[in-house]
């Protein structure tokens, strides 16, 4: 199985991160925390570099929620390292952020081991390689998926760097609603044995 690689985008951040709220500071760098959807209450440690941005920023907050609503995370930052965003609270995440990957499944090339696209969400393919996208198309995209009753049709394959839509996709809805992959292997031994015998490798993301 392929190990999942972060890339920084900050796009589980923004989206399920904005159900993360700060119920009370307790030190400079500790605070009290609740995750909407779930209503867990955890505890988080601000890594030394974000200490004074965020806690200005909640000292500056509305208490009573009357103001404008920030978008995403409170504890999701500008890389101070590089390009992309970054986590002020990483090594003290909530389970729902330590759990989560954005995508599910690598595919490359058998011959030549090149990539070829990322399965993402539910059963969504993105891809540059138009043959595979057709193979996804005609062969993968209509097979019954045990999540398809809770979430709705899959979103069709489509070129990597598209546009997103608006909201959660379904990948982040299974994640809020606490739906695992674990019940979905017959799904993915059918992906991976359509994909090899045309010509590609599909490696799950552990």
């Amino acid at each position: 199985m392929a190990k999942f690689d972060c890339d920084w985008c900050g796009k589980c951040c923004a989206s399920f991160g904005e159900f993360i709220k700060i119920e009370r500071q307790l030190t400079e760098r500790d605070y009290y925390c609740r995750y909407g959807i779930t209503n867990e209450i955890f505890s988080v440690h601000v890594q030394p570099e974000f200490v004074d941005e965020i806690g200005e920023e909640f000292t500056e907050s509305d208490p009573k929620g009357t103001g404008a609503a920030r978008k995403g995370c409170i504890f999701t930052r500008k890389n101070p390292l590089g390009k992309g965003l970054a986590c002020a609270i990483y090594p003290t995440r909530p389970s729902i952020c330590r759990e989560f990957k954005c995508y599910r499944m690598l595919i490359h090339d058998q011959l030549s081991g090149e990539p070829r696209g990322k399965v993402i969400g539910i059963n969504e393919l993105r891809t540059h390689d138009e043959i595979l996208a057709a193979i996804w198309k005609e062969k993968i995209a209509h097979l019954p998926h045990p999540f398809n009753g809770h979430h709705g049709p899959a979103e069709p394959a489509h070129a990597s760097g598209a546009p997103a839509g608006h909201g959660h996709d379904n990948h982040i809805h299974a994640h809020i609603n606490d739906i695992g992959h674990g019940d979905d292997e017959e799904w993915v031994s059918s992906v991976i044995s359509i994909l090899a015998a045309n010509g590609y490798h599909g490696d799950p993301v552990e």
